[in-house]
């Protein structure tokens, strides 16, 4: 379109040149060639004025040093400040989401696309959506974003008392008999870390064993006996499901599971082991490997959705979808979740998103901000230009004819 665009400019010179040399030549075609060189004329002055228009948004006109051109790298700063207000006062505050969210059946819309047949607009719809997603997130920083993320999860973290849920998870366990495999693992790594260290548990033996044990070989026996004896009971308790240390351990299980729901010791305890664990740079930087894993592969699965939704996954997705869109108490369900999760997100990190916009825009050098934004609209600001020399040329003849009549 800027092609065109200044392809048109050109014709409209070129015309003009050729118009003044053509009444010069015949001088009978004055009145014609008046008007036509009024409309070359003044389709020229407005083609200018409109290239100089939407060239001084995105550049300087011919480099040169013009007051008040290159707006928006100028305004860089001032725009990402706006974009960050517009999306705030527009999206993220509580009650601009809840009033669009009211109404809206979000589960039934979201079993339709799920449960729909793969093509057409649908298929374009989601590489569509996969695509902006997939651009968004590689736009955005991710040390910004990560941090976050991993803020929110350890604010989540530090409100989360863990004993309770601990305690209950090792009832159920115990209860459901899921301990077993656990506890016989347990049994197994036990005599086999005896057996790796047989030699240094009769060294001790030997060396706590007083002179007339070590004389009469009694130490050697009792190491012999200290040994098969360990060997033996763990082999019982492996395979007796009814030996009694087995009902022991199970005994000792249950007071845990107890101690972590009731026990305020023992809670505080956990409170603290846990918080110090978050405080651990270990943790931070196990937490900053899984984000990185975690944004991999939603980057991996948005830029190619249809094998993401492939097989299993793919089928499990359309039977999700068949029962939102079939069952109203679902649906209900749903969009009642989905309507205080996003009230939630933007009452508490609606700010933040905000900041973390404007930030990341602020931080784009001012020739990409002009790129993108040229890119998106670039093709209609031509449009002015052409429009400026065809209206130009128009009002150049409504300006020769009235000068004629009068």
């Amino acid at each position: 379109m800027r092609v065109f665009a200044t392809a048109l400019l050109l014709v409209m010179a070129a015309a003009f040149l050729t118009f003044r040399h053509l009444a010069g030549l015949h001088p009978e075609w004055s009145v014609p060639l008046g008007f036509a060189i009024a409309f070359t004329e003044a389709a020229m002055v407005g083609g200018l004025a409109d290239w100089f228009a939407v060239t001084a948004l995105f550049r300087r006109p011919l480099g040169l040093p013009i007051p008040h051109t290159a707006i928006i790298p100028v305004n860089k700063d001032r725009i990402a400040d706006s974009m960050g207000r517009f999306l705030q006062d527009n999206f993220l505050t509580p009650q601009v989401v809840a009033r669009r969210l009211h109404g809206f059946n979000l589960a039934a819309s979201a079993g339709t696309f799920l449960s729909g047949p793969r093509g057409g607009e649908q298929s374009r719809l989601s590489e569509g959506t996969a695509g902006l997603l997939a651009d968004v997130l590689e736009s955005l920083d991710p040390e910004q974003m990560g941090g976050m993320v991993k803020a929110g999860l350890r604010s989540q973290l530090e409100k989360t008392e863990l004993a309770p849920l601990l305690g209950q998870m090792l009832d159920h366990a115990i209860a459901d008999q899921r301990h077993l495999p656990v506890l016989e693992s347990l049994l197994r790594k036990t005599g086999e870390l005896v057996e790796a260290n047989e030699p240094m548990i009769r060294a001790m033996i030997h060396q706590r064993a007083n002179t007339i044990m070590r004389w009469t070989g009694l130490d050697e026996r009792l190491a012999n006996g200290v040994l098969d004896g360990t060997y033996r009971v763990l082999a019982e308790v492996i395979v007796q499901a009814d030996h009694p240390l087995r009902a022991k351990i199970d005994d000792a299980l249950a007071q845990l599971a107890d101690d972590l729901r009731n026990d305020p010791a023992m809670r505080l305890k956990v409170e603290r082991v846990k918080l110090e664990l978050l405080a651990n740079p270990a943790v931070a930087a196990w937490m900053d490997a899984m984000w990185e894993r975690a944004r991999a592969a939603l980057l991996r699965a948005v830029r190619n959705p249809d094998k993401a939704l492939a097989g299993s996954l793919g089928a499990s997705m359309a039977q999700l979808g068949q029962a939102l869109g079939q069952d109203a108490r679902l649906q209900a369900l749903v969009n009642r979740f989905a309507r205080r999760t996003l009230v939630g997100i933007s009452s508490r990190y609606g700010s933040e998103i905000v900041r973390l916009v404007s930030e990341t825009v602020k931080r784009w050098d001012a020739k990409t901000v002009s790129g993108r934004i040229e890119g998106a609209v670039g093709r209609d600001l031509q449009f002015i230009r052409i429009n400026g020399t065809v209206v130009g040329g128009l009002a150049g003849l409504a300006i020769h004819a009235v000068d004629r009549w009068l």
